[in-house]
C-alpha cells in the first residue's frame, strides 16, 4: 500500500454520478424524508468519497481498479422497450446496496488499515448525509452545525437511532387494539397478507391469539404518532366538516384585495387551471356577481383541447388566465388594473383577504373537485375564534417572531405585509399546527405513564416534532396546488419565500399526501433505515457549535459541504421550522432547550464576528463589501480550525458547487491561507436537471469534491511560469477522465478548476516571473485555468463533430465562438433554462446579457427573461415556462454589421464571420463572398476551415439540412480559394490572464 489515498489516484466517478442522481428520486426510508434541509448531499456521493478517502491506494494499477469496482460496481446499458439508459451493477453505492456483503468487507478493510475506528468530522453537517455515511462505515463521527434546526435533525438521524438500536420494548395497549396500526405492522412484516387473510390476522391479534413481539424504536414512534393523530382528529373535527360522506383532501384558496376603482372583492389568481394533464383537465370558472361586488366561481371538467404543441399551450394559457399578470391585477368587475406597487401598498395596509375557491375530495379512482359549501366557509372562519385560547397553553404562544427582512435574497413576503411567521398561515392552519404541537408536548408524559424510560420518550417526541415540521412545510399560505400531480407542493420547492396569490390547504387528518398521518407513515421506514445505518458505529458526537470551534478530537478525515457564499440564506429560511421546533420540543431535554433558547436561530454577530457563514449584505446594513469580507475571513478561519484539528496525515475534503468566480476565489484563498494544498478533485453529478432551482439560476448539476492535505511547512513560494506549465502538464489526464465520464459543458469547465489547483496550492503563494514584487492572484490563476479547460472542451466538441485529427488545434478560438459551439452542441436551437446559459457564459468570460445584446447570439425563449424571473413576486404560475433562452439561427442574426469590423470594438468573433459568409452565399453573391474571404484572409486560416467543417457536421446531426448544405458549400469554396488570400493583419493575441 502507498501513503496515498484511493481518492488521490482513482475514483468511481461515473458510477457515483449515476447513483447520486438516482438517489435524488428515492423516498421510502430515505433519510431525506426525515426533515427538509437545503442542498443535502446525496448518500452515494458521500459514501463513495468517504470510502475512497479512508482507504489507501493499492500500489498496483490492477488492485486499484478492483477496489474502485468494489465501491462503484460497473456501468451497463439497460434496455426497456425502445429506451436505453446507463445503470450501475454491483458496488455499494446505489440505494439498498448498502447492506451487501461487499460493504462488510470494505468496513473491515477500513478498520484493518487504522487498527481502530477512524474519526471522521463534518463541521458543516447540515442535513447529515456525510456523517450518516461515516457511521455506516463504522467510523467514530463528529457532526457539528451552528443552526439549531440542523443540529436537531442530526440528533434524530445519528444519535437517537444509534443509542436505542439494540433496545426493543412492548407496544402500548392502544396500538395493539388499533386496526390501523395492526394493518401497517402485518403488511410490513408479511407482504403476502391481503384481503380476508389480513382481516383474519388483525382479528386474531386483537383477541390475543398471537402476541406481538417487543419492537424497535421506529414502531413505537409510529404507534405514538397515531395516538397523537386520534387526539388531534377529535379536536379538529368541528373545523373540517365532511360533505356527502366523501373524504376531503385539500381546500384551494385565493388571496383577495378590494379593487381600487370599484371596491369589488378581487380574487388574486395566477391561473384558473386546477388540473391540467393529458387525460384530465379541470378549470375554475369565474364571473362577476349580479351586484358586481365580487365574483362567482364554478368548476368546469373535461375541458376540451384546442390544437396541439405550441398552439395548445397558447390556447391553454389564455383559457386559464387568472387576474394576475406582470403588470398587476385586473378586476373582473370593472377591468381596472392595480399595479404591483398598488397591490403591495394595499397588502401592507392589511387589505389582503382570502376566499375559498374549490375543494378537492377523494373520488372512486381519482380526485374530484367541487365548490365549497357554506358550512365549509363558516367553519374555516370560525377557527379564528379559537386560535388565541389554544396558544395560551403552548410554549412561547403564537409564532409571532419576525421573518427576516426583504433585503435577504429570495424572501419576498415582507413586501406584502407578512412580517411574522404567524402571518403566513390562515387561522385554521394555525389551529391545526397548534393542536399538533399541544399533543407532541403531551407525548413524553403519556409515555412515562405507560412505563417508558425518559430517553425513549425524548426520542419518540423528537421524531413527532419533525413530523409536525414536515406537515407545516405543506400547510401554509405559501404552499401551492400542483396541477399535474394533484397534490400540495411544499413551501420550499426552491429555497426562497415568494408570495403566493393562490394556495392550497391540506386537510390535516385525511391520510392523503401532505396530511399529518401521511408524515407519520414516512417516519417508520426512515427511522428503520437510520437505525440500521448507525448500528455499525460508536456513539457520535453531535455538536451545536460553529465550524470555527474545535472539540479536541484529531479526525483522520474531515469531509464537509460548506455554505456557498450567498447561494442560500440557511438561517433566515430555516426559521420557518425553528419556530415550530422550539414550541414542540420545549422542556424535552436540557440540550434541546439550550439549542432553542433564543427566539430565532443565530445569524451573524458583527461585534464578535461569529454566526452563520454566508454572504448576506442585509446583516451589514447593505454593505456588500463588508459582507463579502466577513464571509471570506470566516471561511478562512473555519478551514484553519480544520487544519489545526486534522491529524497530520489526514485528508480534508471540501464539496463545492457554485458557478460564481468570486465564490471560487474565496474558497481557494481560504484553502491556501489555512495551510492546505489540493491533491485531487472529482466532479460528481449530484443533481437532477429538472430541479426548480436549476431552471432559472446558474446552478451546477455537478458538485466538485476537492481533496486536500496539509501543505508541508517547508513548501517554498512558486513562480507563475513554472506553476502554469505544471498545471498544463498535469491537467490533461484528469480532463480526459472527466470527459469520458460524461461531464460536459459548463460543469466540465468548472469541474476542472480542481485539478488545476494542485499546482497552484502546492505553494504558500506564487510570484510573477516578469513582474518583480507581484504575485499571481487566485483570480488570475483561475482565469488561466478556465481558458485551458475551455480550449479542451471546445476541442472535444470539434473531435466529436469532425474527428480528433481535425480537432488538434482549437486554441485561439475567441470566447463568443467557443460559447456558441458549446451551447449549440449541447442544446441546438431548443429553449433552455437561462441558468445553463449563464454557466456557459461565465465559463467563457462572458455574460448572458452580453451575448444577447452586444453579440446578438441569444434571444429569450417563450417570452420570459432572467430579469423577469428575478423580479417576479410569485413563481407559482404552473403555466410559466420559467426563464428560457435559445440560440439564434444564422437567419435570425440580421444586423447589417454582422461580421464587419467596428472601429474601437473587439475583434469580430469567428462565428460572426461564418454567419456572414452563409448569408452572402445564400444570396448568391459569389463576388461578395470572394471579397469577404480575401479581406479577412479566411481561406488561409486553418482554424476557420475546421470551424466551418465542425458546424456543418453539427448542423447535419441536428437536422438543419439547409444550414449544413450552405456550410458545406462555404467549406468547399474556402478550399478552392486556399493560397489566394493575403494573410490577415495580425491582431494581438489575448494575454494569458485577459
Amino acid at each position: 500500500m502507498s501513503d496515498k489515498r484511493l481518492i488521490e489516484t482513482a475514483f468511481p466517478l461515473k458510477e457515483a454520478s449515476l447513483d447520486s442522481v438516482h438517489d435524488k428520486r428515492m423516498r421510502h426510508g430515505h433519510p431525506s424524508m426525515l426533515h427538509i434541509w437545503p442542498a443535502r448531499r446525496p448518500l452515494p456521493a458521500s459514501r463513495a468519497a468517504l470510502l475512497a478517502t479512508l482507504l489507501p491506494a493499492p500500489r498496483k494499477l490492477e488492485d486499484r481498479k478492483k477496489l474502485v469496482e468494489a465501491i462503484g460496481g460497473h456501468v451497463e446499458i439497460e434496455t426497456k422497450g425502445k429506451k436505453q439508459k446507463e445503470v450501475t451493477k454491483g458496488g455499494v453505492l446505489r440505494w439498498k446496496r448498502e447492506k451487501s456483503p461487499q460493504m462488510d468487507q470494505l468496513r473491515e478493510q477500513i478498520r484493518e488499515h487504522y487498527g481502530r475506528e477512524p474519526i471522521v468530522m463534518d463541521p458543516f453537517s447540515g442535513g447529515g448525509a456525510i456523517p450518516l455515511e461515516a457511521m455506516r462505515l463504522g467510523c467514530k463521527t463528529v457532526a457539528a452545525d451552528i443552526n439549531p434546526v440542523a443540529w436537531f435533525i442530526l440528533k434524530c438521524a445519528l444519535d437517537y437511532p444509534q443509542r436505542l438500536a439494540d433496545e426493543k420494548r412492548t407496544l402500548p395497549s392502544f396500538a395493539v387494539n388499533s386496526d390501523d396500526f395492526l394493518t401497517k405492522y402485518l403488511k410490513k412484516t408479511n407482504k403476502n397478507l391481503t384481503g380476508k387473510r389480513l382481516a383474519g390476522k388483525i382479528k386474531e391479534a386483537r383477541e390475543g391469539m398471537f402476541p406481538l413481539p417487543d419492537l424497535e424504536l421506529a414502531w413505537h414512534v409510529y404507534a405514538w404518532g397515531y395516538w397523537l393523530v386520534e387526539k388531534a382528529r377529535k379536536d379538529l373535527a368541528p373545523f373540517y366538516p365532511e360533505v356527502d360522506d366523501k373524504t376531503t383532501v385539500a381546500y384551494l384558496w385565493a388571496r383577495t384585495v378590494p379593487c381600487k376603482s370599484c371596491g369589488a372583492t378581487l380574487p388574486l389568481l395566477k391561473t384558473r387551471w386546477i388540473v391540467k394533464k393529458d387525460d384530465k383537465r379541470v378549470l375554475l370558472t369565474m364571473e362577476p356577481n349580479d351586484a358586481k361586488t365580487g365574483v362567482v366561481f364554478g368548476i368546469e371538467e373535461d375541458v376540451p383541447k384546442e390544437g396541439t404543441g405550441a398552439k395548445l399551450r397558447e390556447a391553454d394559457k389564455k383559457l386559464g388566465a387568472g387576474t394576475m399578470s406582470r403588470a398587476g391585477t385586473t378586476c373582473p368587475c370593472c377591468t381596472h388594473t392595480m399595479t404591483m406597487e398598488e397591490l403591495r401598498e394595499a397588502a401592507r395596509s392589511g387589505l389582503l383577504g382570502t376566499v375559498m375557491t374549490a375543494v378537492v375530495t377523494e373520488g372512486e379512482k381519482t380526485k374530484d373537485y367541487r365548490l365549497p359549501t357554506d358550512e365549509e366557509r363558516r367553519t374555516a372562519e370560525e377557527a379564528a375564534n379559537h386560535v388565541g385560547s389554544l396558544y395560551q397553553d403552548i410554549p412561547f404562544g403564537l409564532p409571532d417572531e419576525p421573518i427576516a427582512g426583504k433585503e435577504v435574497p429570495g424572501i419576498r413576503v415582507p413586501l406584502y405585509g407578512l412580517e411574522t411567521w404567524a402571518d403566513i398561515y390562515t387561522p385554521r392552519q394555525l389551529l391545526a399546527l397548534g393542536t399538533l404541537v399541544k399533543y407532541v408536548q403531551a407525548v413524553p408524559g403519556a409515555m412515562e405513564a405507560e412505563g417508558y424510560p425518559r430517553e425513549w420518550a425524548v426520542a419518540v417526541a423528537a421524531y413527532l416534532a419533525l413530523a409536525v415540521d414536515r406537515f407545516a412545510h405543506q400547510h401554509s399560505t405559501l404552499a401551492k396546488w400542483n396541477l399535474g400531480r394533484e397534490n400540495v407542493d411544499g413551501v420550499f420547492v426552491r429555497f426562497a419565500l415568494p408570495i403566493l396569490w393562490d394556495f392550497a390547504e391540506v386537510m390535516p387528518m385525511s391520510g392523503h399526501s401532505g396530511s399529518f398521518p401521511n408524515h407519520v407513515d414516512w417516519l417508520l421506514d426512515t427511522i428503520m433505515h437510520l437505525t440500521e445505518a448507525t448500528s455499525h458505529a460508536p456513539a457520535p458526537d453531535v455538536l451545536a457549535r460553529s465550524a470555527l470551534e474545535t472539540n479536541g478530537t484529531r479526525p483522520d478525515v474531515i469531509l464537509t459541504d460548506p455554505p456557498y457564499y450567498d447561494a442560500i440564506p440557511y438561517a433566515a429560511l430555516m426559521d420557518y421550522f425553528y419556530v415550530w421546533l422550539r414550541r414542540s420540543t420545549h422542556g424535552l431535554a436540557p440540550d434541546v432547550d439550550a439549542a432553542f433558547e433564543q427566539p430565532l436561530s443565530p445569524k451573524w454577530d458583527p461585534e464578535t464576528n461569529t454566526g452563520e457563514l454566508i454572504d448576506d449584505s442585509s446583516r451589514f446594513g447593505g454593505d456588500s463589501t463588508a459582507s463579502k469580507q466577513a464571509y471570506e475571513d470566516g471561511m478562512a478561519l473555519a478551514f484553519k480550525a480544520c487544519y489545526d484539528t486534522l491529524a497530520d496525515d489526514g485528508r480534508f475534503v471540501i464539496v463545492f458547487a457554485h458557478k460564481d468566480a468570486n465564490a471560487w476565489e474565496t474558497l481557494v484563498s481560504a484553502i491556501i491561507r489555512s495551510g492546505f494544498t489540493v491533491t485531487a478533485s472529482w466532479p460528481i453529478q449530484t443533481e437532477m436537471g429538472g430541479r426548480a432551482r436549476a431552471q432559472a439560476s446558474a446552478a451546477l448539476s455537478s458538485s466538485i469534491w476537492l481533496v486536500c492535505q496539509k501543505r508541508p511547512k517547508t513548501a517554498r513560494p512558486g513562480w507563475d511560469t513554472q506553476v502554469i506549465a505544471e498545471m498544463r502538464e498535469n491537467i490533461t489526464d484528469q480532463l480526459r477522465q472527466f470527459w469520458d465520464a460524461g461531464i460536459r459543458g459548463a460543469d466540465f469547465v468548472w469541474a476542472a478548476t480542481g485539478p488545476a489547483l494542485e499546482a497552484y496550492s502546492a505553494h504558500p503563494y506564487v510570484k510573477k516571473t516578469n513582474s518583480p514584487g507581484e504575485v499571481l492572484t487566485v483570480r488570475e490563476f483561475l482565469d488561466a485555468a478556465r481558458r485551458i479547460v475551455l480550449d479542451y472542451a471546445v476541442s472535444g466538441v470539434f473531435s466529436e463533430a469532425v474527428g480528433e485529427a481535425a480537432a488538434d488545434d482549437t486554441k485561439g478560438l475567441d470566447n463568443v465562438t467557443a460559447y456558441y459551439l458549446l451551447h449549440r452542441s449541447e442544446f441546438g436551437f431548443e429553449d433552455v433554462p437561462v441558468g445553463a446559459s449563464i454557466l456557459y457564459a461565465v465559463s467563457c468570460n462572458l455574460s448572458d446579457t452580453e451575448l444577447a445584446d452586444r453579440y446578438d447570439i441569444l434571444r429569450s425563449g417563450k417570452g420570459r427573461t432572467l430579469q423577469d424571473e428575478l423580479d417576479d413576486d410569485d413563481d407559482s404560475d404552473s403555466e410559466s415556462s420559467g426563464a428560457d433562452v435559445r440560440l439564434k439561427t444564422w437567419k435570425q442574426r440580421t444586423r447589417k454589421t454582422l461580421g464587419e469590423d467596428v472601429p474601437g470594438d473587439r475583434p469580430v468573433p469567428l462565428i460572426d464571420k461564418v454567419h456572414r459568409l452563409i448569408r452572402l452565399y445564400n444570396a448568391g453573391d459569389v463576388a461578395a463572398v470572394d471579397e469577404y474571404v480575401r479581406q479577412h484572409g479566411l481561406a488561409d486560416m486553418p482554424l476557420f476551415e475546421r470551424l466551418v467543417t465542425a458546424l456543418a457536421q453539427i448542423a447535419g446531426d441536428q437536422g438543419q439540412t439547409q444550414e449544413q448544405n450552405l456550410l458545406d458549400a462555404v467549406g468547399s469554396h474556402l478550399k478552392a480559394r486556399a493560397g489566394s488570400s493575403p494573410a490577415p493583419t495580425p491582431q494581438a493575441a489575448p494575454s494569458l490572464f485577459e
